[in-house]
């Protein structure tokens, strides 16, 4: 049994293995005492999620044989996050059927009827890419600081 990785103390995280995938199994030791009875799952909660993983995948191998920018795909990623009704067009991304953001996917390529919905759309660009700037900042200056002499005396 694993920890939950969401941090709920009543949760446990289950781990499958594909058993076509395993070539030797080996017993470490043997167990005397009766295993406590497994937790119900909600199969089609988990087909959903099977699902939905499986979409974002393939919309991520669409982009990459469209030849969509990696900035692309990271702004792509950054609004679905938020914004689940994003697709791609081509090499264009489509939020909400209302908005379109188009190479090279900068705030002012959001193009759409003007409202709550575009204004939303450019917000989340530009966070993104303020974040980005200050990722790169903080590689940068992290890439600079002298290396700490960690060796021994004797």
């Amino acid at each position: 049994e694993c920890p939950s990785s969401s941090g709920k103390p009543n949760h446990a995280d289950i781990l499958l293995v594909n058993l076509q995938y395993v070539s030797e199994v080996e017993i470490i030791n043997d167990r005397t005492e009766t295993p406590p009875p497994l937790a119900s799952l909600n199969v089609s909660k988990l087909a959903n999620k099977a699902r939905t993983e499986k979409e974002e995948k393939m919309s991520q191998a669409y982009a990459i044989s469209a030849g969509v920018s990696l900035e692309g795909q990271q702004l792509f990623q950054t609004i679905h996050k938020t914004i689940k009704d994003c697709k791609w067009q081509e090499k264009n991304i489509v939020v909400m059927e209302e908005v379109v953001i188009a190479p090279p996917y900068q705030v002012e390529n959001c193009k759409g009827k003007e409202g709550s919905a575009l204004s939303h759309v450019r917000k989340i660009v530009e966070k993104h890419f303020r974040d980005v700037e200050s990722q790169k900042v903080l590689q940068r200056s992290q890439a600079q600081q002298p290396q700490k002499d960690t060796s021994l005396s004797s």
